[in-house]
């Protein structure tokens, strides 16, 4: 880091987010907080016992005096906290805030995250700590409340209580409140929680809080802005910090009715009540742009202008001002250089109270709209809108101090990232905000983000405080941001792999005593699964994986279940019950040398659906960056294949109907289909998955060929756009009619070729076979009017079928306009040969090696029909055995099934669950079967490098609400005199000694090391 004098870097510099941390509900960490926000996990629950008590405080009644009307929120789920990883005696713990202590957890993984952990030498006097907090903290309500013993003395006289009895009920009142100590000053104080991060870290540059209501933490990041870019230091740790959700915080917001009766958050939707409460920690590094790129530093985003007002004489010093929070929104992007009609996407502040969303979406309205003419029509035909909306506060409830910079990570998140991220508990739109006639969508889906034609990623985050208090932060994507997998931890691969049975089993066994310890947890599981990784090998002679996912709703694993699935797959592994090959669910056994050779297949249209490999487009980047291949090698058309695949979220089920319609269409499907499938092949490209033999169903066969590498990728999505144009068009239809009206149709038969053609015969039918399918299903193809004649002979002999969602009669004679410019198409592209062999449709046999020859396959595979059957007959003879199909849906694996029949095979499908459970979790399953039958497969690159975890050497549990140790030995009091007969200090720390070489911790310690 710089070490250059103070004043330096006054010329003007974006800011850097080079790291972050955070602890929010449902979230002890960056990762958990990034699945919780991707998956749109709610955070809210109600009260915990560790908080206090709704039965003492609840009342519907919202008027009734000292009761508050609503008990649930957003609480910090336990955190091991280690005194001595800080050198703090844990004789100070419960005269230490939370805030303070959890800080410390959150300030030190950011550090950590920017890649300054303890190795790393860096000049600490230019390392600035600025905190957002609202006023003191949790510890000074029950202080306060102990100094009460005068007024309980008094009352229980007047009513009579004896001397001695009334001492005693003092006495037991004030056991339930925290005592007052040496360390109690510095403890409450919230000045002390940026205080002790400089103090423990050991960072010496300006330590400060600032109090900006619910607006403190953009308040902290602006200073820390004014910081780095004066040259005041070369490195700012900044956020907010809110633990505070104890029954005073409660009844604040009660007493304003800004809580939600009903207990959730939902800002901007139709339901919106009122806003809950939540607990949060979050931290920003920030650097100058030019000091990172220096350094090599990994940037998350850019902060290139927060704008700031208040909103001076107003109606009520509560009240939300729109004209206010307008003059930040302005005032913000004039700083950031660009306008409001190049950000797409808007973190709100989004409270859920009624109010306040009316007031911050009129000022967005108003704002945004300004610029809305400077915006060129991207070819949306539903309407203007371009910027997506949201807020955190629907999962994690309104956290205070740490509110702005809670959807400040979730903006750079979803910059890193590429992904929009969803807001949840919207059902439909406030109709009182007009949300259709704005710039904006509701974003309350998870989508990949791909940026209009020239534009940059960019987000805006709001963020209003009482008093008045407005800021608005922008940011942008750092384009030099090398593209990153989304990993959110949630899917673990275990492997493991021996040369004899004895040594597997002796490796679960190593397993099965790591789950039982008493030290496990996410982050240990995450790092042993990536060790067990590392050591896999294909060529041990015994393979086993297990896919691990996610299933509680905070807690990553369930040792329990763990240890359950392993003893049931030891057992199996027992020499008399071991075979060949087997699975159960999620987990994979193979044994010996490699299973055949690797055949990839690629379905056709048909298998195309709506947020088809959704997830994996927001989780590795070669599947969006297909996308924006495939909308850059067109040129400027009037819909974009993202849009079109990933639509914005729709609330009503007729414009979902439509969205399916118009990726039905052919014109649409087919380079849809090409952009995804050769996004997938990559994926598996990632892991060093490659085919040996290769085939496409119908237009898949297109990517068969790309993938091979016979053509590139730039020919790929060209002659997928043609193709489907020049197919759409010779159908008699308009390109882009909203209703198309067909003139072929094509109908799925479940009968066998033979059986089919005597149908055709006997009922003097002119339609084509069109696709072999299986040995028991084809298709066939022609005018509608005529494969409705078909449908019904079908059904009078008992046959099943199906209409495939197609816009035309394909493989037919309906189609042969488009061969002769397909063909004048292909003679312009250069066919190269490859060692990946793809078999055609038409012959069932390997594609020829010589260009010309290619060509006219390729384009007569237009109008003859698809012999599937022959196909797979063939990969099989040349020794495929093992079938991945790489697309949407698992339509050809079913029907290789049903030709191999009992052969000795295997097949596997990128999306076998069509998006009912997680795509990750998918190719996790597909990886696994790959390498227990020794194909190639680098498991090692799953999943993000995970450092071995800290062995604490004593551990405390703390959540949100104030620590308060489990045993206390009784005091006697003579609290006429104040003079202390016999007490004890503090109580004892909850512990256990990890190692018995570690020590523990020296508790007649009073003061700091």
């Amino acid at each position: 880091m710089s070490k250059t004098r103070q004043g330096a870097g006054r010329e003007s510099s974006p800011i850097a987010i080079v790291g972050m941390g955070c602890m929010f509900p449902g979230a002890r960490n960056l990762t958990e907080y990034w699945r919780a926000i991707r998956q749109g996990r709610d955070g809210i629950t109600e009260v915990p016992e560790t908080h206090w008590s709704a039965e003492d405080y609840l009342d519907s009644d919202p008027k009734r005096p000292d009761m508050i009307y609503c008990a649930r929120g957003g609480f910090l789920s336990p955190v091991a906290f280690d005194p001595t990883e800080f050198g703090i005696p844990p004789t100070v713990l419960e005269a230490t805030d939370t805030a303070q202590l959890l800080s410390l957890i959150v300030a030190k993984a950011a550090l950590e995250d920017a890649g300054y952990g303890e190795d790393r030498d860096f000049n600490r006097d230019r390392v600035s700590v600025i905190m957002g907090i609202t006023g003191t903290q949790e510890l000074v309500l029950p202080l306060t409340a102990r100094l009460g013993h005068p007024i309980w003395r008094r009352a229980l006289h007047e009513a009579g209580v004896d001397s001695a009895a009334a001492e005693e009920v003092i006495e037991r009142i004030s056991e339930s409140y925290v005592s007052w100590q040496e360390n109690s000053f510095p403890g409450l104080l919230g000045n002390v929680v940026a205080g002790r991060i400089a103090n423990r870290l050991n960072l010496r540059g300006t330590n400060c809080v600032v109090d900006a209501a619910c607006a403190s933490s953009l308040s902290a990041i602006h200073l820390a802005m004014l910081e780095l870019t004066t040259g005041r230091c070369d490195l700012a740790l900044t956020g907010g910090s809110d633990t505070l959700n104890d029954i005073f915080m409660y009844m604040c917001f009660s007493e304003t009715t800004a809580l939600s009766p009903t207990g959730d958050a939902r800002p901007f939707s139709s339901e919106a009540d009122g806003t809950v409460l939540g607990e949060g920690i979050g931290m920003l590094v920030l650097k100058r742009l030019a000091d990172a790129e220096r350094d090599g530093d990994r940037v998350y985003a850019l902060l290139k202008g927060i704008g700031t007002s208040s909103d001076g004489r107003s109606q009520s010093i509560y009240a939300p001002h729109a004209a206010g929070q307008a003059r930040a929104l302005r005032e913000a992007y004039r700083l950031a250089g660009f306008g409001p009609d190049t950000v797409e996407l808007i973190e709100a502040h989004g409270t859920g109270t009624k109010v306040g969303d009316a007031t911050e979406f009129e000022a967005l309205r108003t704002v945004f709209s300004e610029s809305r003419g400077a915006l060129a029509h991207n070819g949306n035909s539903e309407s203007d809108a371009w910027c997506a909306i949201g807020s955190i506060k629907s999962q994690i409830g309104h956290t205070k101090a740490a509110a702005g910079v809670a959807g400040l990570i979730k903006a750079a998140l979803a910059i890193y990232y590429k992904s929009m991220l969803p807001t949840i508990k919207i059902t439909e739109p406030n109709p009182k905000l007009n949300v259709d006639e704005s710039p904006f969508y509701l974003s309350s889906t998870l989508r990949p983000w791909l940026p209009r034609a020239g534009s940059l990623r960019r987000a805006g985050v709001s963020s209003f405080g009482f008093g008045g208090s407005n800021f608005h932060a922008v940011l942008e994507q750092h384009q030099a941001t090398l593209p990153t997998v989304a990993w959110d931890g949630s899917i673990q691969i275990i492997a493991f792999s021996a040369q004899s049975v004895d040594d597997l089993r002796a490796k679960i066994d190593e397993w099965l005593g790591f789950l039982t310890d008493e030290r496990f947890d996410d982050v240990a599981l995450a790092y042993r699964a990536a060790q067990s990784r590392q050591h896999f090998s294909g060529n041990h002679e015994h393979r086993l994986v297990l896919v691990v996912e996610q299933h509680h709703k905070h807690e990553l694993y369930s040792a329990e279940s763990l240890v359950q699935l392993l003893t049931q797959v030891k057992s199996r592994l027992s020499p008399a019950s071991i075979g060949s090959e087997w699975s159960l669910p999620d987990v994979f056994y193979g044994r010996g040398p490699k299973a055949g050779r690797l055949a990839f297949l690629f379905p056709g249209q048909g298998s195309q659906y709506l947020e088809m490999g959704r997830e994996l487009a927001c989780t590795f980047p070669e599947v969006l960056e297909t996308f924006a291949e495939a909308e850059e090698s067109v040129g400027d058309e009037e819909y974009r294949l993202c849009d079109l695949v990933y639509p914005k979220p729709a609330f009503d089920e007729s414009k979902r109907h439509e969205r399916t319609a118009a990726l039905a269409r052919t014109d649409a499907a087919q380079p849809a289909l090409g952009a995804l499938s050769l996004g997938f092949a990559r994926v598996l490209e990632r892991f060093g998955v490659k085919p040996e033999l290769a085939a496409g169903h119908s237009y898949g066969e297109l990517v068969a060929l790309c993938v091979a590498g016979r053509y590139d990728a730039k020919t790929l999505h060209h002659l997928s756009r043609l193709r489907g144009r020049l197919m759409a068009e010779c159908d008699g239809r308009e390109r882009r009619a909203e209703m198309p009206v067909t003139l072929g149709g094509m109908l799925a038969v479940r009968a066998s070729y033979d059986e089919l053609r005597r149908l055709l015969d006997e009922e003097g039918l002119d339609l084509v076979i069109a696709n072999r399918n299986s040995p028991g299903q084809n298709v066939l193809s022609g005018p509608r009017e005529t494969i409705g004649r078909a449908a019904e002979a079908c059904k009078k002999r008992g046959l099943p079928t199906s209409f495939l969602k197609v816009s035309g009669a394909f493989h037919s004679k309906l189609v042969e306009g488009a061969l002769p410019p397909f063909r004048n198409a292909l003679e312009t592209i250069a066919f190269d040969s490859s060692e990946v062999t793809v078999f055609a449709n038409v012959s069932g046999r390997a594609y020829p090696e010589a260009p010309a020859e290619a060509r006219t396959l390729l384009a007569e595979q237009l109008v003859r029909p698809v012999d599937f059957v022959s196909e797979v007959e063939n990969l099989y003879d040349a020794g495929a055995r093992t079938f991945v199909e790489v697309g949407p849906r698992a339509v050809l694996s079913g029907l290789v099934r049903e030709i191999l029949g009992d052969r000795t095979y295997a097949t596997v499908a990128m999306d076998v669950s069509a998006g009912r459970r997680s795509a990750v979790a998918d190719l996790a399953q597909v990886l696994a079967q790959l390498a227990v039958r020794g194909h190639d497969v680098d498991l090692s690159c799953w999943e993000r490098p995970v450092a071995e975890p800290r062995i604490p050497k004593m551990v405390v549990p703390l959540v949100g609400a104030n620590y308060r140790a489990p045993i206390r030995e009784p005091s006697r009091v003579d609290r006429r005199s104040s003079h202390v007969v016999s007490a004890a200090v503090d109580r004892p720390v909850e512990r256990r000694q990890v190692d018995s070489g570690t020590g523990v911790l020296d508790a007649g310690r009073n003061q700091e090391s």
